[in-house]
């Protein structure tokens, strides 16, 4: 396959003649490592599409008698990695084990978005070291985003030899090749690719639920805010094209999954990098409008490439979700400045007055950082004061964790501990207080639910999500599982909707 020829050596680098600024830790692995300076790098080389070609048949047996196990940490883009990652297992007749002792590979798909994430696995491979020990066939891997930083991997070597795997993002395709060579070197295999600018297609896929299914429409970012380290991690924006994705909806809606969560680093900037064609996110989410699949969702959006065509499109509605995740991050132009979000505050909100303007009922929730280097008591407050004006009816809510290789790393980190903490609280309590006051007003309301199981701490109950994603639970039998019913909101709160099923439930 010539795309893994190409990738495999110009587009990563190689540790064993790369200049190092720290110990030489080549001679304890076989392959290439990442590197940060090339990572950044962006050229306007066009971009290859590639079939995957299948396991070789060799590699097809691999797995027989041998069991895998895989922790998934992050967003949807790694669960949805996750879902391929099984599909070749099972190509390769691997048997998936959710008990650790039982395991002969245990895999963790990562995160690097944030400190505490990578931290988490750090506790995890090191607690595996027993189980390495007991049993020295055990192949123990990394990959995901972590695995594309090279602070992470020089960490893996210095400190967790016990790891005997590390492969990236960009060359999941490429694991039935690199466990062979687990399982049969006496070195780490390690092979991460830096810049990527290509897609592979018809990867397999194991879809645990049936309900709902995620699909990439695009992969990496190209927006470098300076505060995050995914354009490093998932390279650079390169769309599908648009007749492979529409195939792969109208497949899963031949099968029967009721809703289908489009993915993408920036999924507003999808189509800008075809130069054949003039074809956006407003021309896709046109065209899947007309897939006969009952809900379509996306994420994430970035303000920035929210154009007016995708609201036009938008306010048609039909299987088109009036739920809209907006990431604005900061009320405060100047540290939106600062985390070069090339927006300002009046841009945004003019941004949303559009999308109230054409979809009324819209639900807006968003991503927020408090404490970001640089922001003073006057900035946050107009963070408070922008949430307050848009109503948002909920967020996701972050202390500033700096990322190495980022630029805001390299910022003087003055905002107080104790001040961060403090920030955040009030603005979870002010987050709150404007969910639940939107949650009052369904009070009384019927409202469509799609049924998604069991709820996590009643099994007598039953739990789903509306078309705007708040959460509701009501008894109903088993059997609704899968169904769009009806549901009155009889006792709204903050976070959960509780109601009950209307004579006429299914929709």
């Amino acid at each position: 396959m010539t795309h893994e020829t190409k990738n495999n050596s110009a587009s990563s680098v190689d540790l064993k003649s790369a200049p190092k600024k720290e110990k030489d830790y080549s001679k304890y692995f076989s392959g290439t490592a990442p590197s940060l300076k090339d990572a950044k790098k962006r050229t306007k080389n066009g971009i290859e599409y590639n079939e995957f070609e299948g396991i070789p048949e060799e590699l097809q047996e691999l797995g027989k008698g041998r069991t895998y196990l895989i922790r998934t940490y992050g967003c949807q883009a790694n669960e949805h990695d996750t879902e391929t990652i099984i599909g070749l297992f099972q190509a390769m007749n691997f048997t998936e084990t959710e008990e650790e002792a039982e395991a002969d590979v245990i895999l963790f798909n990562t995160c690097a978005v944030r400190e505490g994430a990578e931290d988490k696995v750090f506790g995890e491979i090191g607690r595996l070291k027993a189980l390495k020990k007991e049993k020295p066939e055990l192949i123990l891997g990394v990959c995901g985003c972590m695995s594309q930083e090279e602070a992470v991997v020089n960490r893996i070597l210095k400190s967790y030899p016990h790891v005997d795997l590390i492969f990236g993002t960009h060359n999941i395709h490429r694991l039935p090749v690199l466990l062979r060579d687990a399982f049969f070197n006496k070195e780490m295999v390690i092979e991460v690719w830096s810049k990527e600018g290509d897609v592979v297609e018809n990867m397999p896929k194991v879809r645990k639920e049936g309900l709902r299914a995620w699909v990439n429409i695009m992969y990496g970012c190209d927006k470098f805010c300076t505060y995050c380290i995914v354009p490093y991690t998932r390279g650079k924006e390169r769309s599908r094209r648009p007749e492979d994705v529409l195939a792969e909806v109208r497949d899963l809606a031949r099968q029967g999954y009721k809703e289908i969560f489009l993915l993408g680093q920036n999924v507003n900037a999808y189509g800008k990098d075809f130069t054949d064609i003039e074809y956006g996110f407003g021309d896709l989410m046109d065209d899947v409008r007309k897939i006969d699949v009952p809900r379509v969702r996306f994420t994430t959006s970035h303000p920035r490439d929210f154009d007016d065509h995708l609201i036009e499109v938008l306010a048609k509605k039909g299987n088109l979700m009036e739920y809209i995740h907006l990431p604005m991050q900061s009320g405060s132009t100047e540290v939106l400045k600062r985390m070069a979000r090339k927006y300002t505050r009046e841009q945004y909100m003019e941004l949303v007055r559009k999308i109230k303007a054409a979809i009324p009922d819209a639900v807006l929730t968003t991503d927020i950082i408090v404490g970001f280097p640089g922001e003073t008591e006057e900035q946050f407050q107009e963070t408070m004061s922008l949430v307050e004006e848009v109503g948002f009816h909920s967020a996701y809510t972050f202390i500033y964790s700096p990322r190495s290789g980022t630029p805001a790393a390299g910022m003087e980190d003055n905002v107080p501990e104790a001040e961060k903490k403090d920030r955040l609280q009030r603005l979870i309590s002010l987050v709150n207080r404007l969910g639940r006051e939107q949650n009052e007003n369904l009070r009384g309301q019927v409202v469509e639910v799609l049924v998604e199981g069991e709820s996590k701490n009643n099994p007598d109950v039953l739990m789903g999500r509306t078309r705007t994603n708040k959460i509701v639970h009501f008894t109903a039998p088993k059997e609704m599982i899968g169904q769009l019913i009806h549901v009155t909101i009889t006792e709204p709160q903050t976070w959960i909707l509780y109601g009950e099923v209307t004579a006429k439930a299914e929709v």
